[in-house]
């Protein structure tokens, strides 16, 4: 949700960040006029409240001979006040309605959409082979690790089962985010992978992304996209102490995503599937610590991509392409051999206020006085890494070559098709 305050002292910077994003720069100027009558409606009620009070004062002084036409009056001034009352609420819904249909202020994002964004930098470079490659999917199926097939008569497109060496892959390389995560301070968790409406809304994952989310009408709760959402609402409405530092956490979970509008796309092997296993980190920080945080876990998930050894980018995500809640986001995209170029594995993004002034979680300052806090959020593990761990090592033979980091959970160094499988 945007600052109200930033909004009155700088108009000009919220219009052209929602041209950047290719949003609507007219709901700034909706939003100062509906707040102003805001303003004017919270003045006006106020102003008949205290009329009200010195009325009644006014008549529990007045003579016994008096008082009927006073409290004729005072009748008269009780239905004023509740108009007023009734004015201000509609008002301030107007102005919160308008608030929350205006994304995040971005910060330093370049302007555009999904292809415009600048690569920042290339780490390793895609593997030359000398023989054709397999895609992950023809290797998982060999190796006996992933089967689709399966998962699909069991749940449906877009499911599938990770079996034997193919679960300890995935867990394996969960437990060593996990593992780094606790190295550098945070404290891991494995939070609800279902939450009540507010804490979605909260998040801003219901602006434009709710065709995305699976929604139990029955209970009225969502199941999560990513572990961001709970640990987004895990302080809701605090003030937490940040005086000796930000506060870290690292969420595992299974995460749910409809895939709604990409028919078609993906649909060969785990790279878009429903359901997934992610370990996502979170900040919760002072505003301005936050450019610092968001490059800490952007290096936190640079010594992950090292780890698991596969080539990759880090491109600067641009405004139309981030979601409501972020003000800058950088990806890391892993080189996939079989598709001849870079898909994305992590995020990391920096949500400033955004999501806490939603959520209502402060902080107090230097002063004491509550402010609100900033989050950030990044991936440091998910399932569509043994897209990119699969197809970069595999060999001419079918086999395929384990991240060093990864052999002490999978407990073999390479992994060699099974018997009458190709």
């Amino acid at each position: 949700m945007i600052d109200l305050k930033y909004l009155r002292e700088f108009p000009d910077v919220v219009r052209a960040s929602q041209v950047a994003r290719g949003e609507d720069p007219g709901l700034v100027d909706r939003l100062l006029e509906a707040d102003e009558k805001r303003r004017a409606a919270i003045q006006s009620a106020d102003t008949l409240r205290a009329e009200q009070k010195a009325f009644g004062k006014k008549i529990g002084q007045a003579a016994p001979e008096d008082r009927p036409a006073l409290l004729e009056g005072s009748n008269e001034l009780k239905a004023k006040v509740k108009e007023a009352e009734e004015a201000q609420k509609s008002a301030e819904a107007t102005v919160n309605e308008l608030q929350y249909a205006i994304a995040n202020v971005i910060a330093g994002a370049p302007a555009g959409g999904e292809e415009d964004f600048e690569v920042l930098e290339h780490v390793g470079s895609p593997r030359e082979f000398d023989f054709e490659v397999k895609d992950h999917l023809e290797l998982g199926e060999s190796l006996g690790i992933i089967d689709v097939a399966r998962g699909a008569e069991v749940g449906g497109a877009r499911f599938y089962y990770l079996v034997g060496d193919g679960a300890w892959l995935q867990l394996g390389m969960l437990m060593l985010a996990a593992q780094k995560a606790r190295e550098a301070g945070f404290t891991v968790m494995i939070p609800p992978v279902l939450v009540r409406p507010e804490i979605m809304a909260g998040t801003g994952f219901l602006d434009a992304h709710d065709e995305e989310i699976y929604y139990l009408e029955r209970d009225d709760l969502y199941l999560v996209g990513t572990s961001e959402v709970a640990l987004a609402g895990y302080h809701r409405d605090e003030i937490i102490d940040l005086s000796e530092g930000p506060k870290l956490y690292a969420g595992w979970s299974s995460c749910f995503r409809r895939e709604a509008g990409s028919y078609g796309k993906d649909t060969r092997g785990i790279l878009r599937v429903h359901q997934f296993d992610k370990l996502e980190m979170f900040v919760y920080c002072q505003p301005e610590e936050a450019e610092e945080m968001h490059q800490k876990l952007l290096g936190l998930e640079r010594e992950m991509l090292a780890a698991v050894e596969v080539p990759y980018r880090i491109i600067d995500v641009a405004a139309g392409d981030l979601g409501s809640s972020a003000a800058r986001k950088f990806d890391t995209e892993a080189w996939v051999p079989s598709q001849g170029t870079y898909r994305e594995l992590t995020s990391t993004s920096n949500c400033t206020t955004f999501q806490a002034r939603r959520l209502g979680t402060r902080f107090r300052d230097a002063d004491g006085k509550a402010q609100t806090a900033a989050t950030l959020n990044g991936t440091l593990a998910t399932t569509r890494w043994l897209v990119a761990i699969l197809e970069n090592g595999q060999r001419e033979d079918g086999s395929v070559v384990v991240p060093e980091a990864l052999r002490p959970w999978v407990g073999k160094d390479v992994l060699v098709p099974k018997r009458g499988k190709k």
